[in-house]
């Protein structure tokens, strides 16, 4: 193939793979995310009626934490066998785990009809979902920025950063039509099962566009060179660029801690304790996400222009603002001031989010890439995301109902976050696709931008 008939080519793989990722991984957040939404509001009653109210929802939401748990192992052995053997084949497996689990979970029987096997195949199921979402988050972030231009990452990682508000106005647009045109009590019996069930959908299309796709040039510039066969990815990640990886995991502690506040908590706190309508709160779940998918593209396409340190540090200053008056707005119970401050609050989360997959990638060299990415996004999930709904119950509980206690929590996750940014180094530019010294740099190590190189 000649010059000319190759940068067409390049140009069609690299738009079909950032659309692969980005289907796919809304798609997959779609289901994670619809369960999120229905253990603040539903399933308490469902799966743990036996226990009071409070300590259902907690239950309940502690099951939403358990997928989040079992991230980290997903992104361990996804990550490690992604190192060896290519994006490409993980994300096949990833995106096909996740529907299977899901379409079971819209099958299960409740408490009522099997008693305790019901939340206990529940925690089993969303067990598969985390360990799924947990490789394919990475995966395919990888997927697109390894296919993209180096002054394009940024735009490609704002439109996988967009995934997940998408996932959430679909997921809760759906619950929204069910819950508008059934009664409760249909909604209960049965109506709650149908996104679930769809989630076939998910198989057939995820495993169609990425089968489309092919390898990433990053990774076969790796196998050219035979490092893939040298080494163990997940040990070289932890042992040569451990400090990366707890600098960029502290980083995503906050917009991750944040933004399960909002998408979880905060329809639990609008639905239980303001007494607003489900309707109304998933109404302002959607809206704010609108919001946030316009900030996962200004953050991602902004990280372009003025670097990603610059660009994360905007949005890290902005959601430590917003978290003083957050709740205050929100006890108004006034659609229009809940709309715009979640839409903010969301919005500048996202902002965060749309750099996250670029500002992790740029951060590795390409044989620990998929395996230090993947312990960094999923260890602040695990440490701050995943808690942070059951944590905020937990402290409405103890400040007698006050949410003070949980935006104490908010700051210092988010103040942490934002030391990390700015003590970070900036690696807009990097050169991705190197093979030189592949695996060899370690933290202190300085990428040297494309176009800088000294030849030898």
């Amino acid at each position: 193939m000649t010059a000319e008939t190759q940068r067409p080519a390049n140009a069609a793989m690299r738009t079909r793979a950032v659309a692969a990722a980005t289907i796919g991984t809304a798609l997959e957040w779609f289901d994670f995310t619809l369960y999120g939404a229905l253990a603040a509001t539903i399933l308490p009653k469902l799966f743990f009626p036996a226990m009071e109210p409070t300590s259902a929802l907690l239950a309940s939401l502690a099951t939403f934490g358990v997928g989040l748990a079992a991230r980290p192992l997903g992104a361990i052995i996804c990550g490690h066998l992604g190192d060896k053997l290519g994006r490409r084949n993980l994300l096949l497996g990833t995106v096909t785990i996740m529907g299977l689990s899901s379409v079971l979970m819209g099958l299960l029987p409740t408490y009522s009809q099997i008693g305790v096997w019901a939340p206990v195949l529940l925690v089993l199921l969303r067990i598969l979902q985390g360990f799924a979402l947990g490789g394919e988050s990475t995966g395919a972030q990888l997927m697109a920025i390894e296919h993209a231009s180096p002054d394009r990452r940024g735009k490609y990682s704002g439109l996988l950063g967009l995934c997940s508000p998408l996932s959430q106005i679909l997921a809760n647009g759906v619950l929204l039509l069910l819950a508008s045109t059934m009664s409760a009590e249909s909604f209960d019996a049965y109506g709650w099962r149908v996104p679930f069930l769809l989630s076939f959908i998910l198989v057939i299309v995820g495993v169609y566009i990425r089968l489309k796709v092919s390898e990433t040039p990053a990774f076969v510039e790796l196998r050219k060179s035979q490092v893939a066969e040298v080494g163990n990815p997940l040990r070289d990640a932890l042992r040569l660029h451990g400090k990366t990886v707890l600098r960029w995991m502290l980083f995503f502690c906050g917009p991750a801690a944040i933004f399960y506040l909002i998408v979880v908590f905060s329809l639990s706190y609008i639905t239980k304790t303001l007494a607003v309508p489900k309707q109304t709160g998933f109404l302002l779940l959607m809206g704010a996400n609108v919001c946030a998918i316009v900030g996962a593209l200004a953050g991602g396409m902004l990280s372009d222009k003025i670097g990603r340190k610059k660009a994360l540090a905007i949005g890290s200053v902005a959601t430590l603002l917003i978290l003083f008056v957050y709740f205050q707005i929100l006890d108004t119970k006034s659609f229009l001031p809940m709309l715009a401050i979640m839409g903010l609050f969301l919005g500048f989360t996202q902002f965060q989010s749309g750099i996250q997959p670029v500002a992790f990638a740029e951060a590795f060299p390409t044989n620990v890439r998929y395996s230090g990415s993947a312990l960094a996004y999923t260890g602040a999930n695990l440490i701050a995301g995943g808690p942070m709904p059951v944590v905020a119950v937990w402290l409405l509980q103890v400040c007698n109902g006050s949410p003070w206690g949980v935006v104490a929590v908010c700051v210092v996750f988010n103040l942490i976050s934002l030391a990390m940014i700015l003590t970070a180094p900036e690696t807009r530019g990097i050169d991705m696709n190197r093979s030189d010294a592949p695996g060899v740099l370690a933290e202190g190590a300085r990428f040297m931008p494309i176009g800088t190189r000294k030849s030898h």
